[in-house]
C-alpha cells in the first residue's frame, strides 16, 4: 500500500477572530488529508466557518499560520491563491438577472490576464464544469429563477471552472431539502473521486458528514476536539463532549459508516426491564 500523500493544506497553532472581539479559534493545529473529503463539524459558534474563512485568506490570523503547499496563505497574492484554492461561501448571492453560463464563466477569472480574450481553455473548463454538475441545460436560464438545489449545483459548477486542487465549502447543504442535500454531496464525492480534488466542507448534519467524509474534524469551543476517520472518532463519548447530548452510535446499514441516534429525555434508550440503557457505540451494539 502506497503511503498517503503529504497534506497540502496545514494549519499551525492558529488563533483567529474578528476585529474588536475575542478570538474565536485559539491554538488550533490541523493537517487536511490530500485528495480526501473532509467534513468540519461541531455546535453553533464553535468556529467552523471562521476556520474556513481563515483557510481561504478572508480572515487573517492573530497568531499561527495557514499553509498551502508550504506557502503562507495570507501572504499569497489573491489571484494566485484563487488558481489553487476555491471557496464556496455559505448562501452566496448572484448578481440580479445573471445567467447560469455567465456565472459559471466567472470561475475562470483567476486564470485570465488583463485585456486577454476568452480562450479555448476557458471554454473547455466551463463546459466540463457544466457537464460534471448536470447544468448544461440550464446555461441560458437566470440563476434567480432556479430551485435551491439547481442554484447550488450552479455555484459548484463555478467553483469547478476555477480548476483548483483544493475546494472549501461553507455549509453547502444549508436550506436544501434532504433530496437536494444528498444530490449536492453526491456531486462533491464525484468531483473528489474523478479529479482527486481535496474537499473541505462545513456540515451541520453529523450523519451526512460521517456518511460522505473520509475524515472528520470535530471542533469545540474554538479548539480541535478530535479528528480522524468517522469510524474511529464518532462515538457517544464524542457526541456528548462536543454537542452535549446523549446518543447511541450504530452502523449505518447503507454506507457501513457510523450513524448517530440522539437520545432526548422523551426518548430515552431502554434496556432490559424497561430501564434506560447506556449509550452504545457501533463496536458494542451487537454484544
Amino acid at each position: 500500500m502506497s503511503p498517503a500523500p503529504q497534506p497540502r493544506l496545514v494549519v499551525e497553532d492558529l488563533t483567529v477572530g474578528y476585529p474588536g472581539a475575542p478570538a474565536v479559534i485559539t491554538g488550533l493545529d490541523l493537517a487536511v488529508p490530500t485528495g480526501a473529503m473532509t467534513a468540519i463539524v461541531g455546535p453553533n459558534a464553535c468556529g467552523k466557518s471562521t476556520l474556513l474563512r481563515s483557510m481561504s485568506r478572508l480572515l487573517g490570523p492573530r497568531a499561527g499560520h495557514v499553509l498551502l503547499d508550504g506557502r503562507e496563505v495570507h501572504r499569497t497574492p489573491a489571484k494566485q491563491l484563487a488558481r489553487e484554492l476555491g471557496l464556496l461561501p455559505q448562501s452566496p448571492i448572484a448578481p440580479e438577472g445573471i445567467t447560469v453560463g455567465d456565472l459559471v464563466s466567472r470561475g475562470r477569472h483567476p486564470h485570465q490576464r488583463a485585456l486577454a480574450r476568452w480562450s479555448a481553455e476557458d471554454e473547455r473548463a466551463v463546459g466540463h464544469a457544466l457537464e460534471a454538475t448536470g447544468t448544461v441545460e440550464l446555461v441560458d436560464r437566470a440563476v434567480d429563477e432556479l430551485s435551491g438545489g439547481q442554484r447550488q449545483r450552479v455555484w459548484i459548477a463555478m467553483a469547478l471552472a476555477q480548476e483548483t486542487g483544493v475546494l472549501l465549502l461553507d455549509e453547502p447543504t444549508t436550506f436544501l431539502d434532504v433530496s437536494h442535500q444528498v444530490e449536492v454531496l453526491d456531486l462533491l464525492t464525484d468531483l473528489n473521486r474523478s479529479r482527486g480534488t481535496t474537499v473541505v466542507m462545513v456540515l451541520h448534519d453529523l450523519n451526512l458528514a460521517a456518511r460522505y467524509a473520509d475524515h472528520l474534524v470535530a471542533l469545540r469551543e474554538g479548539g480541535l476536539h478530535a479528528c480522524g476517520e468517522p469510524g474511529e472518532i464518532l462515538t457517544p463519548e464524542l457526541v456528548e463532549a462536543v454537542f452535549g447530548i446523549e446518543s447511541s452510535v450504530i452502523v449505518d446499514p447503507v454506507s457501513g459508516k457510523p450513524l448517530m441516534i440522539p437520545i432526548g429525555r422523551h426518548h430515552a434508550a431502554r434496556g432490559e426491564g424497561g430501564q434506560p440503557a447506556a449509550s452504545r457505540s457501533a463496536a458494542t451494539a451487537g454484544t
